[in-house]
């Protein structure tokens, strides 16, 4: 009797569907491009406006020459704009 042999053929998995999902379209906006100007003197986020201009002082003036934390930063930038009174509200 002959002995068969067994096949080498490795079986190739079934491809997946991949599936898509369906996303809305995005609405246009409605602004007009003649109204850019408006978008300029619109208020600052939050109500404040600071103005750094005509200042001499450095950032190594405010932060100091060692490094600090940006939280850290934060509270020197808003002590220096208190003091030197820059925010407009």
């Amino acid at each position: 009797m002959a002995i068969k042999k067994k096949s080498t053929k490795k079986k190739i998995p079934a491809k997946r569907k991949i599936v898509t999902k369906k996303v809305a379209p995005k609405s246009k906006s409605t602004t007009k491009s003649s109204n850019k100007s408006s978008k300029s003197s619109k208020k600052a986020f939050g109500g404040y406006a600071i103005n750094f201009t005509g200042r001499k002082e450095t950032v190594e003036d405010v932060f100091g020459k060692k490094p600090i934390a940006p939280s850290e930063m934060t509270k020197k930038i808003w002590a220096f704009v208190k003091a030197k009174s820059l925010a407009n509200r």
